[in-house]
């Protein structure tokens, strides 16, 4: 009921609740960022896993510093739990975070932020030290209405800020680059950047690849060893190489962080109960986050890659034939499936998904599937496709624990799914071993 009410409130009403909201929890916390450095990361991908890079080379370097992200927040260095489906918390929520962060003696807080809370005000009364924005594709357009929008809503993160790191090999560079105040600092692979990433080699379990930069004034080049894999994981990597290193973090620092970094949970997260192929839970739910883990995951597949996701409802419906494009242009096999179909009916939301593996020439029944229910999706994608050597890759959900259908959240977890299936086919294995030797 609550949720479709606020349907019904014009966008206008809403930004001014939430400004307000803002306004009340920085009186309340009394205006708590004004004793930290906010550092403030948005992007449609990549915001996440740069989150957690800045916090981890900040604290390796025995920096006092707090974060808020999608998957959590750490208030110094104890984790906190910041709810389902929660990238930006409410206004009140984000100054008793930040006041906390203040509390805790941190000097530095890195904040995820989307354009939704930027849009609508929910960090009003934030005044952020450094902005990032990691790239700008499709998402959200249900909600900003069009890229331009969406690209102001971003935008607005520049705005005051001492420091603004930017992608130069993003297709809004050049309109971002004159937004905001403060230094301007670029990163890139293809294209002239203050931070570029040259030789890289990728491979299935880490990258490395050589920083080029200016430091005091000397160019300098250093190598960089990472177990994150894939091109946009470098993207991240400069991102937060480059903020750091402005921050006055020692490059020896910031490389000897970089190498000891864990993949964030539900960022290709590798699942292995012993099986022959490889079962990857990941968050890419935009068409460029899909298209970039399959990439990646091609690089290093010796037999079929399998693809298990959806696409969100009542959200952008002009990204659900894109996903099904480069999905059908990818990977071997896919199955179209559930992903917070909300009230929308799930089997619709999988035909547009279809529509665009068709499009591409994609054969249903064969080199994709159509099932609602995601747990049977994940289960036959183990259980009765994959085989030595294979790659399933299970998209869309990552770290999240809960899926809502009709409205109502369910408790649910990608890796915990992914375990039952590994263990039916492992015991399934075994026991046909155990027959065939008995036979004998």
């Amino acid at each position: 009921m609550l949720a479709s009410f606020k349907k019904l409130v014009p966008e206008p009403i809403k930004s001014a609740y939430h400004y307000f909201q803002a306004l009340l929890g920085a009186l309340i916390f009394l205006f708590p960022a004004g004793k930290l450095k906010v550092i403030g990361v948005t992007g449609t991908d990549g915001k996440t896993t740069t989150v957690h890079l800045v916090y981890h080379i900040l604290n390796s370097a025995q920096e006092k510093v707090s974060m808020v992200s999608t998957v959590e927040a750490k208030i110094a260095q104890t984790a906190i739990d910041t709810g389902f489906h929660v990238t930006t918390p409410d206004p009140i929520k984000v100054q008793g975070l930040l006041k906390k962060m203040a509390n805790s003696g941190s000097e530095y807080a890195v904040v995820e932020v989307t354009s939704h809370g930027l849009a609508q005000g929910r960090v009003a009364f934030v005044k952020f030290f450094a902005g990032i924005i990691t790239n700008i594709t499709h998402e959200h357009l249900d909600y900003h209405g069009s890229y331009e929008n969406y690209l102001e809503a971003k935008a607005k993160l520049l705005n005051g800020v001492n420091l603004r790191v930017l992608n130069a090999d993003d297709k809004y560079f050049e309109k971002l680059k004159g937004r905001g105040g403060g230094q301007l600092i670029s990163y890139g692979i293809k294209n002239s950047a203050d931070y570029v990433a040259k030789s890289i080699k990728l491979g299935k379990i880490g990258s490395e690849f050589e920083v080029h930069f200016e430091e005091k004034k000397q160019k300098r080049s250093s190598r960089v060893r990472t177990r994150l894999v894939g091109e946009f994981n470098v993207y991240n990597i400069l991102a937060a190489f480059a903020l750091t290193s402005n921050l006055g973090i020692a490059t020896e620092q910031i490389i000897s962080a970089i190498s000891t970094f864990e993949s964030v949970v539900g960022r290709m997260q590798s699942v292995d109960l012993g099986q022959d192929f490889d079962v990857i839970v990941d968050f890419a739910h935009t068409p460029i986050a899909l298209e970039n883990a399959l990439r990646t995951l091609r690089s290093f597949t010796k037999g079929k890659l399998i693809a298990v996701f959806g696409s969100a409802g009542e959200r952008d419906v002009g990204k659900r034939s894109m996903m099904g494009k480069v999905a059908t242009q990818l990977a071997d096999v896919s199955i179209f499936t559930a992903e917070d179909p909300r009230k929308e009916n799930v089997n619709k939301i999988i035909e547009k998904i279809a529509q665009g593996a068709l499009n591409e020439g994609g054969i249903p029944e064969r080199t994709f599937w159509k099932i609602a229910d995601r747990t049977e999706a994940i289960t036959t994608a183990i259980g009765s496709l994959a085989s030595g050597g294979d790659v399933v890759a299970i998209f869309g959900k990552g770290h999240e624990r809960s899926l809502n259908i009709g409205g109502k959240e369910y408790p649910w977890s990608d890796e915990q799914v992914v375990r039952n299936a590994l263990k039916k086919k492992l015991e399934k294995k075994s026991s046909y071993s155990t027959h065939q030797n008995y036979g004998k």
